[in-house]
């Protein structure tokens, strides 16, 4: 009797879960992945309509650049030359960006292969670059040497100073507006010395260079005075570089005034005495009364999307600020 008592059955509800449990984990496994899938469907869906979205957009670029193109073509087709060709120059000159020799000096050549009744540049700018105004400045005069029955007149908006002006000596005539602000013959080459700033806080600089010159207008380095003579010598080079791109392209037109290759900024009134300027007038009032040719025909360099959105994003920022505070270069502004 004890042995029978002492033998206790084995409950069958225990077999009973473990299968129920067995049940439910697979069917929770089955709803996640389930879910997964339907999830990574939903991924594959929405990259799908993003590429086409992307494609759709890049497409749609692409035709507008080529309507455009083919706008311009049927135009200057249609008014064979009785037409000004215009090249807008705005905004600081320096390589890499918008106003550089290189999308500059494309629209100018394209300009005048189209052989118009002559070609304007309108301009707005503080200058900038030394370097591409030489360049912009070169290509202008190739170009009246290949292209010598159209004349290449400048117009100047609210300014034309330095690097802007380096560039318009080369054209034929340029005008401008009795307020415009012209001229600034010189260069400047500026930045910041933190070394007080430095001792104030107790920061020292550890700089280690193979040259002894190698620090040279370090900003967080004291500036010596050789480094500052050598600094006053190079700027005086491109200066006299300047001098006679002015020279050359104004020759006897230019009236003598001390103050006349001195860094000074004239107004259009006063530029024009000073022989900086020829005369007075907008693109249009030049187009119609000096070319004869009222209907213009823009050739200015195009910006893309991308270097539009990259600006508004301020992606030069690094660039400005290590141009402005850590790397000085000699500038015509």
């Amino acid at each position: 009797m004890s042995d029978d008592n002492d033998k206790k059955p084995v409950p069958l509800r225990t077999e009973t879960t473990d299968a129920a449990g067995a049940g439910l984990t697979e069917g929770w496994a089955r709803d996640v992945l389930e879910r997964l899938a339907f999830q990574a469907l939903a991924e594959q869906r929405r990259a799908r309509r993003w590429t086409l979205a992307f494609r759709f957009v890049m497409a749609t670029i692409v035709l507008a650049i080529f309507l455009s193109y083919e706008a311009t073509q049927h135009q200057v087709g249609a008014l064979a030359n009785h037409f000004t060709a215009l090249v807008r120059m705005d905004g600081t000159i320096q390589e890499g960006g918008a106003v550089s020799a290189g999308p500059i000096d494309a629209a100018l050549r394209h300009a005048f292969a189209a052989h118009p009744a002559g070609v304007i540049l309108d301009v707005d700018s503080p200058g900038g670059s030394p370097v591409q105004a030489s360049d912009i400045n070169s290509e202008i005069w190739r170009l009246r040497r290949r292209y010598p029955q159209v004349p290449v007149y400048a117009v100047v908006q609210d300014l034309c100073a330095s690097g802007c002006y380096y560039v318009i000596v080369a054209t034929d005539k340029i005008y401008a507006n009795p307020a415009s602000l012209v001229g600034s013959v010189g260069v400047l080459m500026d930045g910041f010395g933190y070394t007080g700033v430095m001792r104030k806080i107790g920061v020292t600089r550890r700089l280690l260079t193979a040259g002894r010159n190698k620090d040279f207008l370090d900003p967080f380095s004291p500036l010596t005075k050789a480094h500052k003579a050598f600094a006053e010598k190079m700027l005086a080079q491109i200066h006299a570089q300047f001098i006679r791109a002015v020279l050359r392209g104004r020759g006897a037109r230019l009236r003598p005034h001390p103050g006349l290759f001195s860094g000074l900024i004239w107004t259009g009134q006063r530029a024009r005495q000073l022989g900086l300027i020829d005369g007075f007038g907008t693109v249009g009032e030049v187009a119609r009364r000096v070319l004869k040719a009222p209907h213009i025909v823009d050739f200015s360099p195009k910006p893309g999307l991308v270097s539009q959105f990259a600006a508004h994003l301020g992606a030069r920022v690094s660039q400005a600020f290590e141009a402005e505070f850590l790397s000085p270069l000699p500038r015509l502004e």
